[in-house]
């Protein structure tokens, strides 16, 4: 078993660690908003009232505020999957974006090096890594059944 372990390279250990590392905190925020705080409360709690000075119109910060805890919980259920990696990873850089440029909104000097930026660092790295790094995925598994 050990020797098995030693064959498998560090770039996959890599790839594995930090989707799961991004899967759980993704899965365990979304989590938190839809089930305990619940997206509704979300929504008025951080967006509503959070940007009702701002420029953005009412109906955009509900429809953000109530569907980013469901984004958030399915890409973490996604990331942890290995299911459209690509797709995910791409998503959640995006939203990390949206998140900066709101918290930027409320308050120009935000400090990003809280968990936004540990969580696009991990974005990035994991989309510059070659699908061949991959491992333990649904998308390797639906690929391998295709050939």
């Amino acid at each position: 078993m050990i020797k098995k372990f030693q064959e498998i390279s560090n770039t996959v250990i890599a790839e594995f660690l930090a989707r799961w590392m991004l899967g759980i905190l993704f899965l365990m925020a979304g989590y938190w908003k839809v089930f305990v705080l619940t997206p509704a409360k979300h929504a008025e709690n951080f967006f509503i009232k959070g940007f009702e000075v701002h420029w953005i119109p009412e109906w955009l910060l509900w429809a953000l505020g109530l569907s980013i805890p469901v984004l958030e919980l399915a890409a973490g259920l996604a990331l942890l999957a290995g299911l459209w990696r690509k797709l995910t990873l791409t998503s959640v850089g995006l939203l990390l974006l949206l998140t900066t440029y709101g918290h930027a909104l409320q308050q120009p000097l935000f400090d990003i090096d809280g968990h936004t930026f540990t969580r696009f660092v991990l974005v990035i790295f994991l989309l510059m890594l070659p699908s061949s790094t991959v491992f333990l995925t649904v998308d390797s598994w639906i690929s391998s059944r295709k050939s």
